[in-house]
């Protein structure tokens, strides 16, 4: 087995998810914005990353590391089981008074409103047939931090037998089921990597205006990196593009006209866990809100993970 990423890569990760967000936030100045051609002019104006420091009130964290946090800090409890389901729904709702600003999306909203902690299956919420948002795809790097091993990967992609298993609105997901596999089909078949080879076919894309004419095609209602298929989707495509360039993957994941705080989470924690800090500049990292719990949760997911 190849040996464990030693406990800062595990910090990198958390903390650059963070970085991302609080990046492609910008205080909801560039969430909301549908230009990367204007997000990267205002970038150079500000004098570029190496420039910035990410810190509030201008660069708060979003709802994306709030509930990304929630996330990690329940999973480094150790519990297991009935028990973690329960205490992810505490700290999720526990997190929902945390959002002053920070602009959470509806289906985040509604779906933590539904928890109802410490009751019998509490964690449990009815399907949601307009839930197509990025939030649980954008939130889940902390759940591949704890269960990291080969043997658990099993474990964690089968969402299908858990919905027949447990009977939960089986013909609801049913008929929403095939939306995602078919979307991947094709994206993977368009880069070369439906079979898991390689090299995988990535287009240049080399100016912001090319980048958001390619996102949006996989969008849904024109909003690129919003949907849970297409975040991943934007997030894959810059890491594969970006190779080891902190700066190269902030312009293809972060700086585009879309939801780029959510593609920014998802593409930068990978890049993070990858790369670590060293190419990064500081201030991208050094002052960011909450930085403490989030490298309190990255050692603690790290001790359980490989047992150190």
């Amino acid at each position: 087995m190849a040996a464990p990423p030693p406990p800062d890569r595990y910090e990198a990760a958390l903390l650059l998810a963070a970085a991302g967000d609080a990046l492609g936030f910008r205080a909801g100045l560039w969430e909301y914005c549908t230009a990367g051609a204007r997000i990267h002019e205002e970038l150079r104006a500000l004098g570029g990353l190496s420039s910035i420091e990410l810190r509030p009130p201008e660069w708060p964290l979003s709802d994306d590391t709030v509930l990304h946090l929630a996330t990690a800090e329940g999973l480094s409890s150790g519990l297991e089981g009935d028990a973690l389901l329960q205490e992810l729904a505490r700290r999720y709702v526990a997190a929902m008074g945390d959002m002053e600003g920070r602009k959470p999306g509806p289906s985040s909203i509604l779906g933590t409103s539904q928890l109802r902690p410490g009751e019998p299956q509490g964690y449990r919420i009815p399907f949601n047939p307009t839930g197509t948002g990025c939030g649980a795809a954008m939130r889940s790097l902390a759940i591949g931090l704890r269960y990291p091993r080969p043997e658990e990967l099993p474990m964690l992609i089968r969402a299908w037998d858990y919905v027949e298993g447990e009977g939960v609105a089986v013909g609801d997901n049913a008929a929403a089921w095939d939306f995602f596999g078919d979307s991947w089909r094709r994206y993977l078949e368009s880069r070369g990597l439906l079979e898991g080879g390689g090299p995988p076919r990535v287009p240049s894309l080399p100016t912001p205006e090319e980048r958001d004419a390619e996102y949006v095609r996989w969008a849904l209602g024109g909003w690129a990196g919003r949907s849970g298929h297409d975040a991943p989707m934007v997030a894959l495509e810059a890491l594969l593009a970006a190779g080891d360039s902190w700066e190269e993957l902030c312009s293809r994941a972060v700086l585009h006209g879309g939801d780029n705080d959510s593609t920014g989470t998802i593409a930068a924690g990978c890049w993070g866990l990858r790369w670590g800090l060293s190419r990064v500049p500081p201030g991208m990292h050094r002052h960011l809100e909450y930085r403490q719990r989030l490298c309190d949760a990255a050692h603690r997911l790290h001790a359980l993970a490989w047992g150190h």
